[in-house]
Order: structure tokens, then sequence, then C-alpha cells
């Protein structure tokens, strides 16, 4: 298995997991570190597999937007995997979430050779964990789908 934390190595990784705790009042450190690991195993594996159509959960999600912010630290971790990872965002519509979509990332996570945190893939409804989060993530047209805009990525 891969391991994760050898992709964000810190302080990177800590700058990071601060944004999400500052993000999310209350939320325990160990959460917010695994939160941002699964984010960094589905952009490793958005960058593997570019025409996968992957879709993070509102939670993974969580730590994708904070990765995303430390802007820097994203573009060099992109760089590292090979491809730049887009984020698409679209309002949050429950209804086009389609559980299918979030188990097939999850077995392209470990397709991709890591472990995944299966706790953290929550239907976008289900707020056993609270996160500061709120948009999905589809294809245009509304097909229920999140590519990151992978599918439409190249080389830097």
């Amino acid at each position: 298995m891969t391991d994760v934390t050898a992709l964000l190595e810190r302080p990177k990784r800590d700058g990071v997991i601060r944004t999400v705790l500052n993000n999310n009042p209350g939320m325990e450190a160990e959460m917010a570190e695994r939160i941002v690991d699964e984010a960094v195993k589905f952009t490793a594996t958005c960058a593997a597999f570019p025409n996968a159509r992957l879709r993070p959960s509102r939670v993974v999600d969580e730590g994708w937007h904070a990765l995303i912010l430390h802007t820097r630290v994203y573009s060099e971790l992109c760089e590292g995997l090979g491809r730049f990872v887009h984020h698409k965002p679209e309002p949050p519509d429950p209804s086009r979430h389609n559980a299918g979509k979030l188990t097939r990332t999850q077995e392209m996570i470990a397709r991709a050779g890591f472990t995944v945190d299966d706790t953290l893939w929550l239907a976008p409804t289900d707020q056993t964990i609270p996160v500061a989060a709120d948009c999905e993530h589809s294809e245009p047209g509304g097909e229920n789908t999140c590519t990151g805009d992978c599918s439409n990525t190249g080389p830097n």
C-alpha cells in the first residue's frame, strides 16, 4: 500500500490540517488528519486515472477544499503526481447522489494502492461527520459524477 503521508509531507500537511480545523470548529485533530489524507488519496487517484470520472464524498471534499486553498502545496502535489486535478463545484443537490459512484471511487483509490478510510465516504445527507463543505460535483448536463475535472486535465 502507498503511504499517503509521503505525498504530502509535514509541515505542508499540517497547514492543510489546520485549515480543516479552522473551518470546522470543534473537530478533533485526528479526524482532520484523516480527512486531509483521504483528500490526498482522492487527488492522487484522479491523477492516476484521469478518465475515471471520480467523485469525493462530502467529507472528503472538505479536505480537498482545504488542500486547494493551499495553492502552492496543491500545485506541487499535482506536479508530483504528473497531472493537475481541477475542482469543479456545483450547488448541492442530494437528489443527484448515487452511492455507486462513491463506492466506485473508493474502489479506484484502493486500485491506486491506498487503504480507503471507509468511514469518510458518507452520503451527502449523512451528517455523522459534520463538515463545512457544501457542494456536489458532477459533469455538465447534470450526470452525477465528479471528475474533479479529471477527465479534462493534462500534464502541466
